[in-house]
């Protein structure tokens, strides 16, 4: 869970720096592409979580 954390952190610092930097527009792509991977870290990690059930 500190991964899925520091991840949106950096996403949004890279996102703020990149939305109101003059010429830095790629930080905000990057910082997109990390939110977009961080999202896709905690679906498959919740996916792997789940307990199974017995029958």
């Amino acid at each position: 869970m500190v991964i899925f954390l520091a991840l949106i952190i950096v996403a949004m610092v890279l996102g703020v720096i990149g939305a109101t930097v003059d010429g830095l527009f790629f930080l905000l792509v990057i910082g997109i592409a990390v939110l977009v991977a961080d999202i896709v870290y905690l679906a498959v990690r919740m996916r792997r979580s789940r307990p199974r059930r017995l029958r």
